[in-house]
């Protein structure tokens, strides 16, 4: 049985029909209600993505679904901080949460323009991957984690 605490992070994917975890995940979709149900039916029907929900003071504040693989590369699928609790380390928080838990030797993430400099400002190897959409260029974010990181 899957821990449903972990640290400030809560296991959150039975939970995905609420308003909160809906509108914390719909910030890492585009903005588009059918993107939005489609997020949502991966989660509940594929069990090699994880959902976690990150709480500050008992509040919900950010969300990070992920994959992690048998190699523990740890493929993050979407990453969150509602606006209200943004730019005051929420972010870099479920990022370091994530890996003192799950132990992961990588960290990878695909994101676009307006997210890249959040992951480059944690230590992400950025990479770009071009236009992947018209007028919009992706970017391929890679974090190895130290050994002595994973050994703590």
């Amino acid at each position: 049985m899957r821990k449903k605490w972990i640290g400030m992070l809560t296991n959150v994917k039975l939970r995905l029909h609420e308003e909160l975890i809906q509108e914390l995940l719909s910030y890492s979709v585009f903005p588009d209600p059918d993107r939005l149900e489609q997020t949502i039916q991966q989660y509940e029907t594929d069990d090699s993505l994880l959902l976690f929900g990150y709480e500050s003071e008992s509040v919900m504040v950010g969300i990070i679904g992920f994959r992690l693989n048998k190699e523990r590369e740890l493929v993050i699928t979407h990453l969150s901080v509602g606006p209200e609790s943004r730019g005051v380390g929420f972010g870099r928080g479920i990022i370091l949460e994530t890996i003192e838990e799950m132990k992961p030797v990588t960290l990878i993430a695909e994101t676009d323009e307006e997210a890249v400099e959040f992951y480059r400002s944690i230590g992400f190897i950025i990479n770009s991957l071009g236009e992947q959409y018209p007028e919009t260029e992706r970017f391929r974010c890679i974090y190895e984690v130290e050994e002595e990181t994973l050994n703590e």
